[in-house]
């Protein structure tokens, strides 16, 4: 019977998967259409409800590494589908960051960076060096 319970004691505190019913709740939430659930939108929404929840998690046991390790991958996986999402279709994206609370920097300010850094530095190439003086 003791082993029975501590089984039991695990499995309900490292519950971090989204149940059923929330996941449901979440795709008729985010969905494009009525058969919607695999859409970016969607996929965004689960990813950021399950990071919520290791969040929660990981206040409370700050040295669940492997859990933390689970929640930079979540990040890392939401991060590449926000910027698709953004690639895709603009409007989208900003609807959905904005329903969700997500606050990430354009793409397209990104890129302009990328190039002001660029042309700085093949300007510093092409500058001649001063003739040293015998």
């Amino acid at each position: 019977m003791v082993f029975g319970l501590a089984i039991y004691y695990v499995n309900r505190e490292r519950n971090f998967m989204l149940d059923k019913k929330k996941k449901e709740e979440i795709i008729k939430k985010y969905r494009t259409h009525k058969s919607d659930t695999g859409s970016s939108e969607v996929q965004i929404a689960i990813l950021s409800a399950e990071i919520d929840e290791l969040t929660k998690h990981l206040k409370k046991h700050k040295k669940d590494h492997s859990s933390r390790r689970g929640l930079i991958k979540k990040v890392i996986q939401r991060k590449r589908l926000l910027r698709y999402l953004e690639k895709e279709n603009q409007d989208s994206f900003n609807k959905l960051c904005k329903k969700l609370g997500i606050k990430m920097t354009p793409l397209t300010t990104l890129e302009d960076e990328e190039d002001f850094i660029r042309t700085e530095s093949e300007d510093e190439m092409t500058e001649e060096a001063p003739a040293e003086e015998e």
